[in-house]
């Protein structure tokens, strides 16, 4: 039986269930889910990195999207909070839609 001993979907268990296969599942305290949680965004972020297709590309920016609404709610706040300060970030600082690479700032000593 392989062994996998990560954080999976709500539904994963009902899924192997359904398949006939057994398997082993416990639930996680507070602070061991945000900690799987990040591990999982990594996961999912070398996954989208990874992608070769849009298809694929949006399919695992979906997957990172869905572990962001868990953090959101993990630190007691939601994906509407998060939005807003986003939208409040972007507007002091801007986004990376001009797709800016910068590359050096000379010092005022300089």
């Amino acid at each position: 039986m392989p062994i996998y001993n990560k954080l999976v979907r709500d539904r994963i268990p009902e899924i192997i269930e359904n398949s006939g296969e057994k398997f082993s599942t416990r639930i996680l305290g507070n602070e061991e889910y945000i900690t799987e949680l990040q591990k999982k965004a990594y996961e999912e972020l070398e996954e989208y990195i990874g992608t070769e297709t849009l298809e694929d590309a949006i399919e695992e920016l979906a997957d990172l999207l869905e572990i962001v609404h868990s953090l959101a709610e993990s630190h007691g706040s939601s994906i509407q909070e998060v939005e807003k300060v986003r939208k409040q970030k972007a507007a002091k600082r801007g986004g990376f839609k001009d797709k800016i690479f910068l590359i050096e700032v000379e010092d005022e000593e300089g």
